[in-house]
């Protein structure tokens, strides 16, 4: 029996919105982003001076700056290759954290960046941009891909301590530098990466225990003796 056109029609539509609705399930954390930094950078030069890190400011108790910072950005090129980034990451490693892990990457990276910069690098008088979180989610997104042996994940962690590596010792990738056309504060980078392996490394940690744990109502095997 051959189905009509309109009948296919009708099948290809309600296949189109069955995938729409899974990955608006799947996918609405990163969309959430994705619309909190568009709109962040609709409000213009206003948004970024109330925002961005400004150490003075921090100094003077504005707190909110050190997490605040993280999704402001210093134009619209900054936005578009973060936002790039971002996507591919949550493409990489999205379902390997799942949507609890990644909203707690989220906020430590954040947090940690922000506390970093603050406490570690006094020099610097101010920064914007969600690329140091974006670092948290690849390093923490990397060693749960390399500890449930997911393919790729040795690479992707590899490339990840290369790139930070070069950044420490030559500066940002030409590539990014170009881009945005100013200047990149990749000791954000590292801050984000360390948070994002100490979290990576916590859930391994925390996985691997829950293994090891009996399924309840299961009966463990009975032992032998030696003459069995």
């Amino acid at each position: 029996m051959v189905s009509s056109p309109a009948a296919q029609s009708r099948t290809r539509l309600g296949s189109l919105r069955d995938w729409l609705r899974r990955a608006g399930r799947e996918a609405w954390p990163a969309i959430v982003i994705v619309l909190v930094c568009t709109v962040l950078q609709l409000g213009g030069s206003a948004s970024r001076h109330a925002l961005r890190y400004d150490r003075a400011k921090v100094l003077g108790g504005e707190w909110w700056r050190l997490v605040t910072a993280n999704f402001i950005h210093s134009s619209w090129a900054h936005l578009g290759l973060d936002l790039s980034g971002f996507v591919l990451l949550w493409l990489l490693f999205g379902a390997i954290l799942g949507i609890r892990r990644f909203w707690i990457a989220t906020i430590v990276g954040a947090v940690a960046v922000g506390l970093g910069v603050f406490l570690f690098s006094p020099g610097v008088f101010w920064f914007d941009g969600i690329s140091g979180v974006l670092h948290t989610y690849w390093a923490a997104g990397a060693l749960l891909a390399v500890y449930r042996r997911e393919w790729g994940g040795r690479w992707l962690l590899a490339f990840l301590v290369l790139k930070l590596g070069y950044e420490r010792l030559f500066g940002p990738l030409p590539t990014s530098h170009w881009a945005i056309g100013g200047p990149i504060l990749t000791i954000a980078h590292l801050y984000g990466a360390i948070a994002g392996a100490l979290l990576g490394l916590l859930w391994i940690a925390r996985d691997r225990r829950r293994a090891r744990q009996p399924v309840p109502g299961m009966v463990p095997p009975p032992s032998q003796s030696p003459g069995d």
